[in-house]
C-alpha cells in the first residue's frame, strides 16, 4: 500500500506549527490569547508572524541569546520539517519582518503574561521550600546591560564608570525580584533605568508578598516605610539590618533575642509614638574567616518558641539562594557578558519579560522532575536542564493549527 505523505491541513500556516515544547506547556495558548485580547494586540490580519507566535518567539529568544533573530526562528520551525518534502525549504521571516512583528506586539502583553503565570510553584512535598510551614522567599535586585543605542541610553541611562562621569560602556536596566528559595523561581520582577534605586523598585514588588510567606532580605532594604509595606499583605519578614541601628530592648526572650520597636521618624522615636513591634536577633559567626563581628536580624516572628533565634540565624543565609537564581539567569541562560539585543526601549522591556519567563519554564520542568524523584530541586542542574530544552525544543510541536481540522 502506498504511504500517505503527511501534510499541513488546508488553511494552516507554517508558523502555526512552531515547536516550543516546554514553553507552551508553561504558558498555555489560552492564556496567551487572553492576554493579547486584554491588551488589544491580537492579530487581525493573517500574517507570517501572528501575535501569539511572536509572544512565544520572544520567550524563546532568551534560550538562544547568542543566536541571531532568524536563527532562533529557524530553530523553532525545524519541528515541522517532517510535514514537508525533505527537499523543500522552510520560509523564515527576515530580520526586518521579525522586528516589525515584535514592534507591533509591544511589551505590555509580555508583562501581563509574566504577572499572570510566573508565580511560586512549590507544593507541600517540595523539599527545601519551607520553614515550619512558611514558604521561603527572598528579595534582591541586579542589573542587565542593553544594546548601545542612543534611544536605550536616553531611556535607561548608563552606570557610572571608573571616572565617575556616568559613561559606562553600555546602557543598563535595573530590576528587583522575589525568588522562591526552594525552586529558584524568580517572580514579581520589575525593571527600570539604572538610575532607579532598588528601594524604589522593591515598592512595586512587595505587593506580591502574601500570608504564609517568610521573606528574607539584606540590610540595604530595611527602613520603616518599606518594612511597613512588606508586612501589609500578611507575609512574615526576616531582614538583616545595620548593626548600629538604635533598637531598645523592651523585653529579653529566653533564646537571647529581644522585642523592640521601630518608628517612622525621629520625632516619633523621641515620643515613643506610632512604633511597630519587631524581634531582634544578634549573633556572631565563630570560626568563619572574614566574618563581621556581629550580625543583626529583625523579624515579624515574635514567638521564640515557634521560631527560635538559632534557627532564624541559620535560615537567614538561605537568602543567598536568590544570588544563585540570578546567576542562573545572567550566566547560564543569558551567557556571561551577553548584552540584551533589543535596540529600542519598548523592545528592551519586551525582551526583559521574555528573559524572566524562560527560566520559569525551565524551573517548572526541574520542579516536576524533582517531585518525581523525591529530590530537592536545588540538586538538579539548571544548566543541564537548559541544554536539554535547547536540544529538544525543535522536536516537539505544541501550537495548535489555525485550521479547523488537526493533522492527518
Amino acid at each position: 500500500m502506498a504511504r500517505t505523505i503527511a501534510a499541513l491541513p488546508a488553511g494552516a500556516r507554517i508558523t502555526d506549527y512552531i515547536s516550543l515544547g516546554v514553553i507552551t506547556k508553561t504558558f498555555p495558548m489560552a492564556t496567551v490569547r487572553s492576554v493579547l485580547a486584554a491588551t488589544e494586540k491580537s492579530s487581525v490580519r493573517q500574517r507570517d508572524l501572528p501575535a501569539h507566535v511572536v509572544v512565544y518567539y520572544v520567550i524563546a529568544l532568551a534560550l538562544y541569546m547568542q543566536a541571531s533573530y532568524r536563527e532562533v526562528l529557524r530553530c523553532l520551525l525545524e519541528g515541522i520539517q517532517w510535514l514537508l518534502d525533505p527537499s523543500a525549504a522552510v520560509r523564515v521571516a527576515g530580520k526586518s519582518g521579525i522586528s516589525q512583528a515584535r514592534t507591533r506586539l509591544g511589551w505590555e502583553p509580555l508583562h501581563r503574561l509574566h504577572d499572570a503565570v510566573v508565580k511560586p510553584i512549590a507544593i507541600s512535598a517540595t523539599r527545601g521550600a519551607w520553614y515550619r510551614g512558611w514558604r521561603l522567599v527572598s528579595l534582591d535586585g541586579s542589573t542587565l546591560d542593553v544594546a548601545d543605542e542612543e534611544a536605550n541610553a536616553a531611556a535607561f541611562g548608563r552606570p557610572g564608570s571608573s571616572r565617575g562621569d556616568g559613561s559606562g560602556a553600555y546602557p543598563q536596566i535595573r530590576f528587583v525580584s522575589l525568588v522562591e528559595n526552594g525552586t529558584h523561581v524568580l517572580f514579581a520582577s520589575r525593571m527600570a533605568g539604572c538610575a532607579t534605586g532598588e528601594i524604589t523598585l522593591a515598592k512595586a514588588v512587595l505587593p506580591s508578598l502574601q500570608r504564609g510567606m517568610l521573606c528574607l532580605a539584606d540590610r540595604q532594604f530595611f527602613g520603616f516605610a518599606l518594612w511597613h509595606e512588606a508586612r501589609a499583605g500578611g507575609a512574615d519578614l526576616l531582614w538583616r539590618i545595620k548593626k548600629n541601628l538604635r533598637l531598645a530592648c523592651d523585653e529579653r526572650l529566653a533564646d537571647g533575642s529581644y522585642l523592640s520597636q521601630v518608628y517612622p521618624s525621629e520625632r516619633d522615636w523621641r515620643h515613643k509614638a506610632n512604633g511597630v513591634r519587631l524581634r531582634v536577633i544578634d549573633y556572631c559567626l565563630e570560626g568563619v574567616a572574614d566574618a563581621e563581628p556581629i550580625y543583626r536580624l529583625v523579624t515579624t516572628l515574635l514567638d521564640h518558641d515557634k521560631a527560635p533565634a538559632k534557627e532564624l540565624a541559620a535560615l537567614y543565609h538561605e537568602r543567598w539562594e536568590i544570588e544563585t537564581a540570578l546567576d542562573e539567569l545572567k550566566t547560564h541562560l543569558r551567557g556571561a557578558k551577553i548584552v540584551l539585543r533589543s535596540k529600542t526601549p519598548d523592545l528592551v522591556r519586551q525582551e526583559f519579560y521574555g528573559l524572566m519567563m524562560a527560566p520559569f519554564a525551565i524551573r517548572s520542568l526541574i520542579h516536576e522532575a524533582a517531585l518525581d524523584a523525591d529530590e530537592d530541586p536545588d540538586r538538579l542542574s539548571f544548566l543541564h536542564a537548559v541544554r536539554v530544552v535547547r536540544r529538544k525544543l525543535p522536536a516537539y510541536g505544541a501550537l495548535p493549527p489555525s485550521a479547523k481540522e488537526g493533522l492527518p
